[in-house]
């Protein structure tokens, strides 16, 4: 017997030494009844008739290997007949592995990992369970603990699923970006003086055109997987609306698609020069594009995206030839107005959004029908934003076809907006269609809120400051800003621009949306117009006004930069919240804010930054950059370029979709255009010769001439930016007879001739006095004309009848 296995159940003799297959399933089911029944201890045995103990009959047995496994019974033999013996043999046989899988059905997970790796072994000792390992030299690794292994491999893939172990998977990805983009350390200093600008702006063109090409192999034609059934043919006029990066395929929004990333990315194919990508572009503008399509659009992105990608194409191959040249692009070639006339016939059908009782755009139209539809939410109002960042594209299309009706539409939005008297500027973020007036009072710069104050001194500059009506308005909406929404953190005194959600008589919040950060490069550009700050000085006017707006620029834009900072990998949140002072400190405080971030990664500024689990996703926006390329622009400070690269840096490591699928969520129109942008020489689009959408579209500036002007006037407002009603005139029934009729008759006369004194002097003569100025105005700010007071009676209703007849009394308008 075998003294390392007394009980004979690891020794291969126990087994019958018999190779024919007859043995061993006769082993094989003597091994099997012995594990699915508790073994007979030697107590029951001695009992049975014809007993014989072990070692008695295997020395009569006379087996050979005695020479060398003779066994001697140990001295210190256990007691059989104790009772706790026989409630060790049922514990230990009810509890092994084999009797679970043969008497109870288990089909979780754990069980299931856990009998693919076991391996079919008795136990070494009947005295412990059947899963304990008997050597751990000789049995693998994954049978020791096959339960607590699948218990570790499941909650491994939940952390997996959740991204807590993905870092090893993201640094391999990260190595072979930083490989292919030769990126130096992203948060290390490379401001020396040998930097290639150039050089960086190629790696933003290699991105793009990864980005770009990705989009054509997977969502132009057809997913690799449709054209592997399909054996292989691509459909060229699929153009999908949306792309799915990491799943390799895309979608369209309406049947034969709207092309919503070929049109938007028109224009900047040809800043980077991408012939023949634009060509293939343009070629599907041209055969596959119609707008004739039963089909919902949003009134607001269709016209920033859409129509001003149209518009940017048709200004950019003719002002700029050079750029990625087409024959087909050459007005004097077949085709060559192509683009004007597809901007023609998408801006008609979206026309149809404007019919409301107000003038105000529906959110959403029908390009069929050309029906505006109300919101589907927000008791159907529409965005401010939204509502109010038309104005460009309409007026420049306008221009272009020399049709008043684009024009009169975009600015009949504005003069409805104005016409509510929002106090200092600052309008609630919803406003309804018919009626044209607000709904809630909600102030904010972020979201619904953001681009109607961006279009206000867009306006101004768009018409080479021919309508100061507009410059007036963003004058007193930025004095608001500047008022109530800029407090400071608490630690450091960051600059923060904050929200009232509640209107402006409650609550400041410390919230910013990184939409925000459009207003550091807009502040700019409304200080100097576009031009850099030296020459913005020479021209004049310059004064304390302009260079307390710089300053706020400055910390705004270090704030947002701070966003970024901020974070681990470099990449802002969507939103961000600040630790500020209880009350909080506002401008008029006169609080001196912090000039510079530093770089510890203990730093006390960076306490004041709280970023919330729910708002810290990144959607790789464009507002920080945009601004930074604007304050690059003005300043000349290549800080900002600095800030630009490294924020370049961490977008394409943390967005890159490794293999050919481009980038998530990375734009190709927007994002990599302000990249391009901000490392390009400035003598690139100037700024004072361009203004830019809000989707980064570029656009010309042009002069009035004789078929435009601003055909409204901002009713009369106090010094806090208060509608102030006129007094009341006598009732009918007190004048004389024709008295009241020779009245209004006269004042109509007069209305004329200072209409025609002012068109004589020119179109600066036709804004004069527009802005937001207290007591009583001029002549050209009260006086409208009769369709302008019959449009706005029907507007604003009794009140604002009542408003806009009592303008016409003589006793409102100042002397000549």
């Amino acid at each position: 017997m075998n003294a390392q296995d007394p009980f004979g159940l690891r020794s291969k003799f126990a087994i019958p030494n018999s190779h024919s297959r007859s043995a061993r399933l006769e082993s094989t089911n003597t091994s099997s009844a012995q594990r699915r029944s508790p073994a007979k201890t030697e107590d029951s045995r001695r009992s049975e008739p014809g007993y014989t103990s072990s070692a008695a009959a295997t020395a009569a047995e006379g087996d050979p290997k005695d020479e060398i496994m003779s066994f001697t019974v140990p001295k210190n033999l256990p007691s059989f007949n104790n009772p706790q013996r026989e409630l060790e043999n049922s514990h230990w046989s009810s509890s092994g592995a084999d009797h679970r899988r043969h008497h109870a059905v288990s089909t979780g997970p754990a069980h299931r990992i856990g009998a693919f790796f076991e391996k079919q072994e008795l136990p070494m000792y009947k005295d412990k369970p059947y899963n304990y390992s008997y050597s751990s030299r000789r049995r693998r690794w994954w049978s020791r603990k096959r339960f607590a292994f699948s218990a570790l491999l499941i909650f491994s893939g939940l952390l997996y699923w959740y991204g807590v172990l993905s870092g090893s998977a993201t640094a391999a990805v990260e190595r072979r970006i930083s490989d292919r983009w030769g990126f130096s350390e992203w948060r290390g200093r490379d401001r020396g003086p040998q930097v290639d600008w150039n050089e960086r702006r190629e790696k933003v063109k290699e991105a793009f055109t990864l980005s770009w090409d990705a989009y054509e192999q997977h969502a132009w034609g057809m997913s690799r997987a449709a054209a592997f059934f399909s054996a292989g043919d691509v459909n060229e006029t699929l153009g999908c609306d949306e792309f799915w990066p990491i799943g390799k395929s895309g979608r369209q929004m309406a049947p034969g698609g709207l092309g919503w990333i070929i049109v938007d990315s028109l224009d900047t194919l040809m800043i980077m020069n991408l012939t023949s990508r634009l060509q293939r572009a343009r070629g599907w503008v041209s055969t596959n594009l119609t707008y004739e399509k039963d089909h919902e659009v949003n009134t607001f992105e269709t016209t920033i995206r859409m129509l001003g990608g149209l518009l940017s194409a048709h200004y950019l191959s003719t002002a700029y030839p050079e750029m990625a040249p087409l024959e087909d692009d050459s007005g004097s070639a077949a085709g060559g107005d192509l683009y004007i006339e597809k901007a023609t016939d998408l801006a008609t059908r979206l026309l149809g959004a404007f019919e409301s009782e107000s003038g105000v755009p529906y959110a959403s139209v029908n390009l069929k029908t050309r029906q505006g539809i109300p919101s589907h939410a927000d008791d159907g109002a529409s965005s401010t934003a939204e509502a109010t960042s038309l104005q460009l594209e309409l007026k420049y299309l306008a221009y272009l076809t020399g049709e008043a009706n684009y024009w009169e539409k975009a600015e009949k939005v504005i003069q409805v907006i104005d016409d509510n008297g929002a106090q200092d500027g600052l309008v609630p973020i919803f406003v309804y269609a018919n009626s044209g007036t607000f709904r809630g009072a909600n102030i904010r710069l972020g979201s619904r809120g953001d681009s109607y104050y961006e279009y206000l001194i867009k306006q101004y500059l768009q018409t080479s400051k021919q309508e100061p009506i507009y410059r007036d308005m963003w004058d007193q909406a930025l004095a608001g800003v500047r008022k109530h929404l800029i407090t400071y953190s608490e630690t450091s005194n960051i600059t923060v621009l904050g929200e009232r959600p509640d209107g402006l008589k409650h609550a400041l919040s410390p919230k910013m949306d990184h939409l925000v950060c459009f207003m550091p490069g807009t502040i700019a550009l409304g200080a100097t117009g576009g031009a850099t700050v030296a020459k913005a000085k020479l021209q004049g006017p310059w004064g304390a006004k302009q260079e307390e707006e710089m300053r706020l620029a400055r910390e705004l834009m270090q704030t947002c930069w701070g966003m970024y900072k901020v974070t681990k990998t470099g990449l802002a949140p969507e939103i961000a919240l600040f630790n500020i002072h209880t009350p909080p400190l506002l401008e008029a405080d006169h609080v001196h804010a912090l000039q510079d971030l530093d770089d510890d990664d203990n730093a006390a500024w960076r306490a004041d930054y709280v970023i919330k689990p729910q708002d810290g996703h990144n959607l790789q926006r464009p507002e920080t950059v945009e601004s930074l390329f604007y304050m690059w622009r003005i300043t000349g400070d290549e800080t900002y370029r600095h800030w630009g690269w490294q924020m370049f840096q961490a977008f394409m490591r943390y967005s890159a979709v490794d293999g050919d699928g481009g980038f998530t969520s990375l734009g190709n129109a927007e994002t990599l255009k302000y990249f391009y942008l901000l490392f390009s020489p400035n003598d690139v689009f100037p700024l004072d010769q361009v203004v830019i959408n809000t989707e980064a579209h570029i656009l010309p500036r042009f002069e009035l001439g004789p078929l435009f002007s601003t055909g409204w006037t901002r009713k009369p407002r106090d010094e806090h930016g208060k509608l102030v009603r006129p007094p009341r005139q006598k009732p009918l029934g007190d004048a004389k007879p024709g008295e009241n009729k020779q009245h209004t008759e006269d004042q109509l006369g007069q209305q004329k001739n200072d209409q025609g004194n002012a068109n004589d002097a020119g179109p600066m003569a036709a804004g004069a006095g527009a802005g937001a100025m207290p007591g009583p105005p001029p002549p050209t700010t009260t006086l409208a004309s009769t369709q302008t007071l019959v449009k706005t009676v029907s507007v604003a209703g009794a009140a604002g009848a009542e408003e806009a007849a009592t303008s016409l009394s003589p006793s409102n308008a100042r002397p000549p």
